[in-house]
């Protein structure tokens, strides 16, 4: 063996050694931040349109999804979030945020005209009322099956945006926790 070979494998397994340590610490890493701080999803479907996927079925937007703003079970009427589908917990679905817990929301659908958001639920729907499967079909979600906060559009490039935490004014809940603690006006 030549002196030039034998650098070039001191050199070909020194790369090695260094690309199977990064290798090892950056794999845990990225799962740790894609568990826990935040990750990319891409929508399917119609049901929250024309929030997402204003395109229809030839257009899926992608959506960054925020873990740690849901850790503390920290969410607003009018979040968009995403969920472990109550009906099948291989399914994450996306939905905005209607009503917190102690809430009553007047139903579009649901068995119950009315519903009062019991302790550590909430309420969410879709946009496209008729086509999302939503609480009107499986009622208040509990705050344990929250996946993540949807806080920016990604892709496609001419939708980059911030998602807003805007709640329409016809499924503002009839009253809120704090109106029955304080008085109605």
């Amino acid at each position: 063996m030549t002196a030039g070979m034998a650098q070039s494998q001191g050199w070909v397994t020194r790369y090695f050694k260094a690309f199977c340590k990064g290798f090892f610490v950056a794999v845990p890493v990225a799962v740790t931040f894609l568990d826990r701080v935040a990750c990319v999803a891409r929508v399917e479907g119609a049901s929250m349109q024309p929030s997402l996927n204003p395109g229809g079925s030839q257009s899926s937007d992608v959506v960054l999804l925020n873990h740690w703003k849901v850790r503390k079970f920290e969410v607003q009427r009018g979040d968009i979030v995403s969920l472990v589908s109550p009906k099948n917990p291989e399914q994450k679905i996306i939905k905005r945020v209607i009503a917190l817990e102690g809430d009553i929301v007047k139903t579009i659908g649901h068995k119950n005209r009315y519903v009062k958001v019991p302790r550590g639920h909430i309420w969410v729907e879709g946009d496209h009322h008729g086509h999302s499967f939503d609480s009107n079909s499986f009622g208040p979600v509990s705050l344990g099956l929250l996946h993540a906060h949807a806080t920016h559009i990604l892709w496609p490039p001419e939708r980059w945006q911030k998602l807003e935490s805007v709640l329409p004014p016809e499924r503002l809940p009839v009253q809120s926790e704090k109106e029955s603690l304080h008085g109605s006006p």
